[in-house]
């Protein structure tokens, strides 16, 4: 059933409102009143059904998978964290002070199965829409990457230890008997297989013949003991099972996990890591505003130039505009055209080329080298480095949500930085003459004390302070005082 929405909520007498008692300047506060939390209500209301129990807030389950990204912490921590933090709370729309959990965190498991794709998808339409001022008819940077998923490195032992454990606990749970169950005799292989010693190469790859043969014995046994009904039941699984025992070196299609059968092994020609295990995501940014416009991820390791089209789709479904042209690396290498959009690989220049010609190539190809510590961010600050969701429709998912959360860490970077872009529009007006253009000692910054207080310190000189006159900063000094939080 829908939640109840609490237009006018009740005032406390001991008690005061949360929007009262915090700092107005903090970031996520402004950020909590910048995004429009009611698209998210009328988008996702219609998934409930209009009888039974109520429901938690929409904005409470967008709002925590927001900051869960944001603050790159699993289900658990940030159910935890937003007890802790008021910031947090009023982010997710309450009015007081809370000390009771929001709510379990499989309720986020729940919550991220019932939008689905479509409404991760909504909730990066928001972010990008924080920054709809910057995104013009831009020029779009286009790369791939591998999301990994959370699993072990594959190899032969493991997967049939897990194969044989797996038997033995299907076993129990149907009280089926095994006439040789190989439980004292597996722990002995394990252990032969774990060492490294050169002497014991030979007893090594016996061991591991064997344990494949106990694996397939106790698999085949299972499926002969097991009722009608029981063999339905775990028909997939078990079926699952035998392509992992009969799959040879050089397959193709190959089963790397049994908990994720959908995983891929992708080579990007990284030196420090050959082979990646996970799903292939590809990453569209605008080149100059930085705003990431497309995140998708894609099953079976599609050629980087097939995942174009669907990218763009989904670019311009999200910002209304198709972008007419884009940068992307050689491994796209083969395709000119998407569609209606021109794509541009980085070559040599012709020999035709006028000098302007190449130098505006060269700071094109540039900008498309810009997209790289993006998704290094994308990894290392907003959970992209390993997937922990479930299945093909967590890897959409989680793709989605960590782009939003760098959209929105990069509006709040914005907010933060705001002296240095101003400085960088006044720099750019077309009314500085070209001498100031030709020296950078036009101003100073450094960090100071004043009254025991941090604070930005920046000197203007006096050619810039007639073009302050006209912003809030005016000051009869040409010293500009920015607080640091």
């Amino acid at each position: 059933m829908k939640s109840r929405k609490n237009y006018l909520p009740q005032p406390q007498l001991f008690q005061q409102e949360l929007e009262l008692m915090l700092d107005q300047r903090q970031p996520l506060y402004q950020l909590a009143n910048r995004i429009a939390w009611e698209q998210f209500e009328q988008a996702f209301e219609g998934l409930y059904a209009p009888i039974g129990r109520p429901a938690l807030p929409i904005r409470l389950m967008v709002g925590l998978l927001i900051l869960k990204q944001l603050e790159n912490l699993s289900d658990e921590r940030i159910v935890e964290h937003w007890t802790r933090d008021p910031y947090y709370q009023y982010f997710c729309g309450e009015s007081h002070f809370q000390w009771r959990l929001p709510c379990e965190p499989s309720e986020l498991v729940h919550f991220r199965n019932r939008i689905g794709e479509r409404g991760a998808e909504k909730i990066l339409e928001v972010s990008i829409k924080l920054h709809s001022e910057k995104i013009g008819k831009e020029e779009v940077v286009a790369d791939t990457t591998v999301q990994e998923k959370n699993i072990t490195f594959p190899t032969d032992t493991k997967l049939r230890r897990k194969i044989i454990e797996r038997c033995w606990k299907i076993a129990d749970a149907h009280a089926v008997k095994y006439s040789h169950s190989y439980k004292r005799k597996v722990p002995g292989l394990l252990k032969v297989l774990r060492s490294r010693s050169n002497r014991l190469v030979k007893q090594r790859n016996k061991a591991r013949l064997k344990l494949k043969t106990y694996a397939g014995r106790l698999l085949r046994e299972l499926q002969r003991k097991l009722t009608e009904s029981d063999r339905a039941i775990h028909a997939e699984e078990l079926g699952l099972m035998k392509r992992v025992l009969e799959q040879k070196r050089h397959d193709k299609n190959k089963i790397y996990s049994l908990h994720e059968p959908q995983v891929e092994c992708i080579a990007k020609g990284k030196a420090h890591k050959k082979y990646e295990f996970g799903a292939k995501a590809s990453i569209i940014m605008t080149a100059n505003s930085m705003v990431i416009v497309g995140a998708k991820s894609f099953i079976n390791n599609p050629y980087d130039g097939d995942t174009l089209t669907e990218g763009l789709d989904q670019v311009e479904r999200l910002t209304g505009k198709r972008p007419t042209s884009g940068v992307v690396d050689r491994g796209y290498r083969g395709r000119t055209q998407a569609e209606k959009t021109k794509i541009t690989i980085p070559g040599r220049a012709r020999k035709t080329d006028s000098y302007y010609q190449r130098n505006k190539q060269k700071k094109r190809f540039a900008r498309r080298a810009a997209i790289e510590p993006v998704i290094g961010h994308l990894k290392s600050d907003h959970r992209m480095a390993r997937n922990y969701l479930k299945g093909t429709l967590g890897d959409k998912i989680n793709v989605m949500l960590a782009a939003s959360a760098f959209n929105f860490k990069k509006w709040i970077n914005e907010l933060l930085f705001w002296p240095k872009n101003l400085l960088a529009k006044i720099l750019s007006q077309p009314s500085i003459t070209e001498p100031l253009h030709s020296h950078f000692r036009l101003f100073k910054v450094r960090l100071g004390k004043i009254r025991g207080k941090s604070f930005l310190l920046m000197e203007v000189t006096t050619a810039l302070v007639p073009l302050l006159s006209k912003n809030p900063l005016r000051q009869p000094q040409n010293l500009i005082k920015f607080p640091v939080e």
